[in-house]
Protein backbone atom coordinates (compact mmCIF):
# COMPACT_ATOMS: atom_id res chain seq x y z
CA UNK A 1 0.00 0.00 0.00
CA UNK A 2 1.40 3.31 -0.92
CA UNK A 3 0.31 6.62 0.61
CA UNK A 4 -1.47 10.08 -1.08
CA UNK A 5 -0.23 13.18 -1.43
CA UNK A 6 -4.18 13.44 0.92
CA UNK A 7 -2.79 10.89 3.41
CA UNK A 8 -5.08 8.56 2.00
CA UNK A 9 -3.54 5.04 1.50
CA UNK A 10 -3.85 3.13 -1.94
CA UNK A 11 -3.49 -0.63 -2.11
CA UNK A 12 -2.16 -2.30 -5.15
CA UNK A 13 -4.90 -5.09 -5.62
CA UNK A 14 -7.67 -2.62 -5.57
CA UNK A 15 -6.08 0.68 -6.57
CA UNK A 16 -9.04 2.81 -6.88
CA UNK A 17 -9.65 1.87 -2.56
CA UNK A 18 -8.42 4.81 -0.45
CA UNK A 19 -7.81 3.90 3.16
CA UNK A 20 -8.52 6.59 6.06
CA UNK A 21 -9.00 5.86 9.47
CA UNK A 22 -9.88 2.10 9.06
CA UNK A 23 -12.50 3.00 6.24
CA UNK A 24 -12.35 2.12 2.42
CA UNK A 25 -13.78 3.52 -0.52
CA UNK A 26 -13.70 1.29 -2.74
CA UNK A 27 -15.14 1.28 -6.64
CA UNK A 28 -17.70 -2.03 -6.29
CA UNK A 29 -17.87 -2.14 -9.66
CA UNK A 30 -14.88 -2.69 -10.60
CA UNK A 31 -14.62 -5.93 -7.70
CA UNK A 32 -14.85 -9.34 -8.78
CA UNK A 33 -18.59 -11.08 -7.51
CA UNK A 34 -16.68 -13.34 -4.86
CA UNK A 35 -15.34 -10.03 -3.46
CA UNK A 36 -18.53 -8.22 -3.72
CA UNK A 37 -19.85 -11.30 -1.61
CA UNK A 38 -17.31 -11.08 1.06
CA UNK A 39 -17.43 -7.48 1.41
CA UNK A 40 -21.83 -8.06 1.48
CA UNK A 41 -21.29 -10.73 4.13
CA UNK A 42 -19.02 -8.84 6.22
CA UNK A 43 -21.28 -5.99 6.13
CA UNK A 44 -24.29 -8.45 7.18
CA UNK A 45 -22.32 -9.64 10.00
CA UNK A 46 -21.14 -6.49 11.42
CA UNK A 47 -24.32 -5.26 11.61
CA UNK A 48 -25.81 -8.07 13.20
CA UNK A 49 -23.25 -7.99 16.05
CA UNK A 50 -23.69 -4.55 16.43
CA UNK A 51 -27.23 -3.54 15.95
CA UNK A 52 -29.31 -6.79 16.22
CA UNK A 53 -31.56 -5.62 18.82
CA UNK A 54 -32.29 -2.62 17.41
CA UNK A 55 -33.38 -3.98 13.98
CA UNK A 56 -36.64 -4.72 13.17
CA UNK A 57 -38.13 -6.74 9.87
CA UNK A 58 -40.96 -4.69 8.04
CA UNK A 59 -44.63 -6.10 8.27
CA UNK A 60 -44.26 -6.69 4.57
CA UNK A 61 -40.86 -9.00 4.60
CA UNK A 62 -43.45 -11.22 6.70
CA UNK A 63 -46.42 -11.37 4.79
CA UNK A 64 -43.94 -11.85 2.13
CA UNK A 65 -42.72 -15.08 3.73
CA UNK A 66 -46.22 -16.34 4.68
CA UNK A 67 -47.15 -15.68 0.98
CA UNK A 68 -44.51 -18.04 -0.33
CA UNK A 69 -44.98 -20.23 2.62
CA UNK A 70 -48.30 -20.96 1.25
CA UNK A 71 -47.46 -21.39 -2.28
CA UNK A 72 -45.08 -23.99 -1.40
CA UNK A 73 -47.40 -26.37 0.98
CA UNK A 74 -49.98 -25.68 -2.25
CA UNK A 75 -47.43 -27.10 -4.47
CA UNK A 76 -47.37 -23.85 -6.62
CA UNK A 77 -44.06 -23.18 -5.54
CA UNK A 78 -41.28 -25.91 -4.93
CA UNK A 79 -37.80 -25.74 -4.07
CA UNK A 80 -33.77 -26.45 -5.09
CA UNK A 81 -31.21 -28.07 -3.29
CA UNK A 82 -28.77 -24.74 -2.48
CA UNK A 83 -26.22 -26.54 -4.78
CA UNK A 84 -28.68 -26.58 -7.79
CA UNK A 85 -29.78 -22.62 -6.95
CA UNK A 86 -26.00 -21.78 -6.71
CA UNK A 87 -25.43 -23.04 -10.01
CA UNK A 88 -28.49 -21.44 -11.88
CA UNK A 89 -27.49 -18.57 -10.19
CA UNK A 90 -23.69 -18.78 -11.65
CA UNK A 91 -25.46 -19.23 -15.19
CA UNK A 92 -28.04 -16.19 -14.89
CA UNK A 93 -24.73 -14.02 -14.54
CA UNK A 94 -22.36 -15.61 -16.87
CA UNK A 95 -25.29 -15.25 -19.28
CA UNK A 96 -25.18 -11.52 -18.76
Amino acid sequence: MATTASGLVSSKRYPSCKVKNQMASIDIVDMPVEENLKLMESLWDSLCATHAEGMSTPRRHGDVLAERACRLASGEESVSAWIDAKERIRSQIKAN
